[in-house]
C-alpha cells in the first residue's frame, strides 16, 4: 500500500490553503468544515468521500478523480469540472452553492442536486440524464446540447432551457415551472 494513501480518516477544520495535502488518494474519508479555497487538487483521487460544510471555491481539478463523492452544504463557487478525470465519476450535491461553476461535457448521469444554488452554471454538452434538481435555483444556467432525458426538474426554478437545443425526452417538469421551456421562443404565459 502506498504511503500516499489515506483510508477512513476524518479531517475537521483543516485549512488546506495553508497545510498541504500530503496524500494523493483518499478513500472513505470525511472532510468537515475544511478550507480548500483555491487549493490545487489535481491528480488526487477521492473514493467514497464526503465533504461537509467545506469551502471548495475555485479549486483546481485537473485529472482529479471523484468516485462516489458527496458534497453537503459546501461553498463551491467556480467549481470547474472541465478537466476532471471522468473515469468512475459519481458525485452528489446537497445544499451547495455551485454558482459560476462549469460542468461542461461532464458525464453526470444520475446525479442528485438537492436545494443547490446553480446560478450562471455551464451545463453545455453535459450528460445529466436521470439526474434530479430538487428545489434548485438555475438562474442564468447554460443548457446547450445538454442531455436531460428522464431528469427530474419538477421543483427546479429560474431555468431557461431551449427544447430545440437540448435532449428532454421523458424529462419531468411541473405546471408551475414549465414556463422555463418557453423563454427562448419569446412566449409569455400569464
Amino acid at each position: 500500500m502506498s504511503s500516499n494513501y489515506c483510508f477512513d480518516k476524518t479531517f475537521t477544520k483543516v485549512n488546506f490553503s495553508v497545510e498541504n495535502l500530503v496524500f494523493n488518494e483518499f478513500e472513505q474519508c470525511i472532510f468537515s468544515k475544511c478550507e480548500l479555497n483555491n487549493v490545487d487538487l489535481s491528480d488526487i483521487k477521492f473514493i467514497n468521500c464526503s465533504f461537509i460544510d467545506c469551502n471548495l471555491s475555485n479549486v483546481k481539478l485537473i485529472n482529479t478523480s471523484l468516485q462516489e463523492v458527496e458534497f453537503e452544504r459546501c461553498k463551491m463557487i467556480g467549481f470547474n469540472m472541465d478537466e476532471i478525470n471522468q473515469f468512475g465519476l459519481k458525485v452528489s450535491f446537497t445544499e451547495c452553492n455551485l454558482n459560476e461553476s462549469s460542468f461542461y461535457e461532464s458525464p453526470l448521469k444520475n446525479t442528485k442536486f438537492y436545494k443547490c444554488l446553480l446560478e450562471n452554471v455551464d451545463f453545455s454538452i453535459a450528460n445529466l440524464s436521470y439526474s434530479s434538481f430538487y428545489d434548485c435555483n438555475l438562474n442564468h444556467a447554460i443548457f446547450s446540447g445538454t442531455d436531460l432525458c428522464y431528469s427530474d426538474l419538477k421543483s427546479a426554478y429560474n431555468f431557461d432551457i431551449d427544447p430545440t437545443k437540448n435532449k428532454l425526452k421523458h424529462a419531468k417538469f411541473s405546471k408551475e415551472n414549465i414556463i422555463g421551456l418557453t423563454y427562448s421562443f419569446g412566449i409569455k404565459v400569464e
